[in-house]
């Protein structure tokens, strides 16, 4: 979870200072000129921020799957160890009832026998 917070801040960090950038160059004191020369170079400049966020948001996603695939994997196990587990009781279970029922055979057998 904190994995996708971090990639969210990083992308929110990107583009905040862009933003950020943009607003002060435009509000910011100066000739037209060095103003435009300074939007020329923030715009050339959004394509490697872009790729930049768009690595950040691949190793995220990586990482995310990585997680799910490890949890997939345990959570898996478990279930399978639970279910070996209620196998086995249900054969014990059922191995009780059979004893049970052949003791209760024998004493009615010999129930009979005795009247």
């Amino acid at each position: 979870m904190s994995n996708n917070r971090s990639g969210v801040f990083i992308g929110g960090l990107l583009v905040g200072t862009a933003i950020g950038t943009l607003t002060g160059l435009l509000i910011a004191p100066g000739k037209g000129s060095d103003t435009r020369k300074l939007l020329q170079k923030s715009a050339r400049a959004i394509p490697d921020v872009a790729e930049d966020l768009s690595t950040s948001v691949n190793i995220q996603a990586y990482r995310i799957s990585n997680h799910i695939l490890s949890n997939w994997d345990d959570t898996l196990e478990r279930l399978q160890d639970a279910i070996a587990a209620g196998v086995s009781a249900s054969y014990q279970a059922n191995i009780i009832l059979q004893q049970e029922k052949i003791t209760n055979n024998t004493d009615y057998s010999t129930q009979n026998i005795e009247n």
